[in-house]
């Protein structure tokens, strides 16, 4: 069996007996919506086996391309709820890119957001980029951190539901970035993640040196840290969940058993499993099948 996940933004309901009664249309068939949160998300049964998953997804958004929700058919089988979870930091856990605000504080953030923004659509190389842009930060005190946590940094909606969720019912939690561990470390408490892996920036006498340690967490080391932690827990590939938005997230959520592109850069969120681009980030916990009134808040 399949399920096809509709999924809807909690601040703009949308998944309402009409569309569900269309959604039953396109995919033919008869089986009854599961609702998991009253016109946020819900779920249908579709027979079929899982290479009809993605021609059944496209059928819908088709069908449903001008509707402001998110969709995605997926298989309905013993693995669905997952017990591994890795998620990026920047422009998905939380709103912001942290190199940029960083730069920011130098006058700098224009100039350094447009090497991001090419480096996350995947037109220039991570490594290279990131030290052109780590070198624009020497002598940043690094007490500037702080204020930019405390001050700038804002986590992106459903994102500690989602990660104390899936703790709660067992899975292991992991936030894995290409930004920085100053960040990494009190973001992936704050959030309820049980460990956090990302570059090091070098610093010196309080101030950032305008070096980053190697190695350097990019494309290859996500998808390493994904198959490192699955096999310390024996894991199959199947229960793993990854979510990120840039090109350097690819070929983790490549690896994982669900990998789900968040708001992310057009090749991202052609290449992924599942795509939201209008929900909260709980909409993974609708993928996965959790109603919202199993959530931990």
């Amino acid at each position: 069996m399949l399920v096809a996940v509709l999924i809807a933004n909690p601040d703009r309901p949308a998944i309402t007996d009409a569309v569900l009664a269309e959604a039953h249309r396109v995919l033919a068939t008869a089986h009854p919506a599961r609702i998991l949160h009253r016109e946020v998300a819900a779920e249908i049964l579709v027979p079929g086996e899982p290479d009809a998953a993605p021609a059944l997804t496209a059928r819908l958004r088709a069908a449903f391309a001008a509707e402001p929700f998110d969709l995605a058919v997926l298989p309905a089988d013993a693995h669905r709820r997952k017990r591994l979870f890795l998620a990026d930091m920047d422009s998905t856990m939380i709103e912001q890119e942290c190199i940029d605000e960083l730069a920011g504080t130098l006058g700098l953030k224009d100039h350094v957001a447009a090497i991001t923004e090419r480096a996350m659509r995947g037109e220039i190389a991570f490594e290279p980029a990131l030290r052109e842009r780590v070198a624009l930060l020497k002598d940043i005190p690094v007490g500037v951190v702080d204020g930019l946590i405390a001050d700038t940094l804002s986590l992106t909606p459903g994102g500690r539901t989602l990660v104390r969720t899936m703790a709660a019912h067992g899975a292991h939690t992991c936030l894995v970035s290409g930004g920085f561990t100053l960040f990494t470390g009190p973001i992936a408490a704050t959030l309820g993640f049980a460990e956090h892996r990302a570059n090091r920036l070098a610093v010196a006498g309080g101030k950032l040196t305008g070096a980053v340690e190697d190695p350097i967490v990019g494309k290859a080391e996500k998808r390493a840290a994904l198959i490192a932690l699955r096999d310390r827990f024996g894991l199959a590939p199947e229960e793993t969940l990854a979510v990120g938005d840039g090109a350097n997230d690819l070929d983790m959520l490549g690896e994982a058993g669900l990998g789900v592109a968040f708001r992310a850069k057009p090749t991202v969120a052609a290449a992924a499993r599942a795509r939201v681009e209008h929900a909260d980030l709980t909409a993974l916990l609708y993928l996965q099948g959790f109603a919202a009134a199993e959530f931990v808040e």
